[in-house]
């Protein structure tokens, strides 16, 4: 009998100490989730808010969420103003999170241009090769596209524009892509009388191997000014014209 008593308040205590937990964990949950947004936080991925700016994002917040401040913690659904902030053009992916104190901090990546297409009404390619707008509040030191601007030649421009990216040395010396046609891209230079036929998109490896040995050569032995035209378009060849 004795031990049946003691089996039983062992028991007890274990059935107290599980309310008296149970209890506390919910009236926490409780408490924190009548918790209020206190505070509005913005941050932009690799410290870049080339483009927009944390009241940009916050009216975007405001005009599709309605104002966040002082609302229930449990009423801001987290998913929703992910959705929204994705919505804007600038915008290539966010987070958005709450801390216990009442914080909503947002996490954005903005999108990043890699070439300014020149039209009557400008825009960007970005590095996924979509159409981005300009901002007004920042732009892009990228090159330039002109010409013929279809969305054919616009895909080959992206591709010759992600491999120029990849390479430094084309990176730094080519500002501009100039499209006579499908299968017909010119290459602008710093230097001003410089032109580069790239002809189409394929064997960019091998034509960009031949012009780096050709363009090392000619500036060895210092005659690039001479040179106004070089042909990549024939394979394996480097074909220049004078001026």
């Amino acid at each position: 009998m004795p031990y049946a008593m003691r089996v039983n308040w062992n028991t007890l205590k274990i059935i107290g100490l599980i309310c008296c937990t149970t209890a506390l964990y919910a009236f926490s949950d409780v408490r924190n989730s009548s918790r209020k947004v206190r505070d509005l936080r913005v941050h932009f991925e690799e410290g870049e808010n080339l483009y927009l700016t944390e009241n940009m994002v916050n009216k975007l917040l405001i005009q599709n969420y309605g104002p966040l401040r002082n609302v229930a913690k449990e009423r801001v659904v987290l998913n929703t103003i992910e959705s929204v902030l994705r919505t804007h053009d600038m915008v290539k992916n966010a987070q958005a999170y709450l801390t216990i104190d009442g914080e909503l901090t947002t996490k954005i990546t903005q999108r990043r241009p890699v070439g300014r297409v020149a039209v009557e009404r400008p825009f960007y390619l970005d590095d996924e090769g979509r159409k981005m707008p300009l901002s007004p509040n920042h732009s892009a030191r990228v090159p330039i596209i002109t010409g013929k601007i279809t969305g054919t030649t616009l895909q080959d421009a992206y591709v010759i524009l992600k491999y120029i990216n990849q390479d430094p040395f084309l990176s730094k010396n080519v500002i501009g892509i100039h499209i006579e046609g499908e299968s017909d891209y010119h290459l602008k230079f710093r230097l001003e009388h410089f032109v580069v036929r790239l002809g189409d998109v394929t064997d960019l490896d091998e034509k960009f191997k031949n012009f780096k040995a050709f363009y090392t050569k000619a500036e060895q032995e210092n005659t690039l000014m001479s040179y106004q035209v070089v042909s990549l378009e024939f394979e394996n060849q480097v074909v220049c014209t004078k001026i």
